[in-house]
């Protein structure tokens, strides 16, 4: 057994990096990190239910995403005009979202009512996005059909790219519009945005899930440097209030050693898992940690 410093949790010390690494695997191949699962795990079963979770849960993000990305670079995954445009979008809204954590949401029941209700749209939207017909592929040679995105363009009103022989393409002020919004919720979340925007990317502007998740997995990890550097810095000013605010950076960090080594796993596994399989499971999940939540605050 090990006690982490500022969350003051004591648990086995591999325990951790294996339930990182379990999430991570699956989670990832959606364009999820996984932290919006870890921070259930860690008020429910670690009994870390402080703002500091939230911050926590960034350090998770900033360890393992890194992994992802890169697999999902090297197989020419990685739609760099939508993941900036996220960032753009999100990185306000971080900064806006741990204010709101910390002066309106420290108290953990209704943090677990905030949480229940966020992922419980998450859930709903996927599920319904089960229903919807995907767009049919290019009549090409299946030999001429590469995974891999092509063509990716980024225009002032509008990004695209070409993906197994069809043309995507999205508004940039719709998705910047939307990421701002992200931003806020994620950054009270502590999830750094991914968990919310790839599940919106594939239902509310069409996009495939497959060609999504790199560039919300970059999101994430951005933005989630911007919600530990804010966390921490906001720290000193509630030093007097008995919370803890800064992440732990020990617990953090060993759920991110499992979380990169799921990421990359799971980024890899992509290609070979449907669609509609990616979402059926994580709409299932979703919804049961979400029902808990609210169930729990009305209990």
């Amino acid at each position: 057994m090990i006690t982490f410093p500022i969350s003051g949790v004591e648990t086995y010390w591999w325990l951790p990096a294996v339930v990182a690494l379990a999430i991570s695997t699956f989670t990832s191949t959606g364009g999820v990190s996984g932290a919006f699962l870890l921070l259930p795990f860690q008020i429910s079963i670690l009994g870390f239910t402080g703002p500091a979770v939230s911050s926590t849960n960034f350090i998770y993000n900033i360890v393992a995403i890194p992994s992802g990305v890169y697999r999902y670079y090297r197989e020419k995954r990685m739609v760099w005009p939508l993941a900036w445009t996220v960032v753009a979008g999100t990185l306000p809204g971080v900064f806006i979202g741990a204010f709101i954590r910390v002066n309106y949401l420290p108290d953990p029941r209704n943090f677990k009512l905030f949480a229940g209700l966020v992922l419980l749209y998450i859930g709903v939207r996927l599920i319904l996005d089960l229903f919807r017909k995907a767009k049919k592929a290019a009549t090409m040679p299946p030999e001429e059909i590469k995974f891999e995105v092509t063509e990716p363009f980024l225009k002032l009103g509008r990004l695209g790219y070409v993906f197994n022989g069809v043309r995507y393409g999205a508004s940039t002020f719709g998705i910047g519009m939307i990421s701002l919004i992200v931003g806020v919720i994620a950054g009270t979340y502590g999830i750094g945005g991914g968990a919310i925007m790839a599940p919106l990317l594939v239902t509310m502007f069409r996009l495939p899930v497959h060609t999504i998740a790199g560039a919300a997995l970059l999101g994430t990890f951005i933005t989630s440097i911007a919600g530990v550097i804010f966390y921490t810095l906001i720290a000193p000013f509630y030093a007097g209030s008995g919370m803890a605010i800064s992440p732990d950076w020990m617990l953090g960090g060993m759920f991110g050693v499992g979380g990169a080594l799921g990421m990359y796993v799971g980024a890899r596994l992509q290609r070979y898992m449907s669609a509609k399989v990616i979402k059926a499971i994580l709409s299932l999940v979703i919804l049961f940690v979400s029902i808990k939540y609210i169930l729990q605050f009305f209990s």
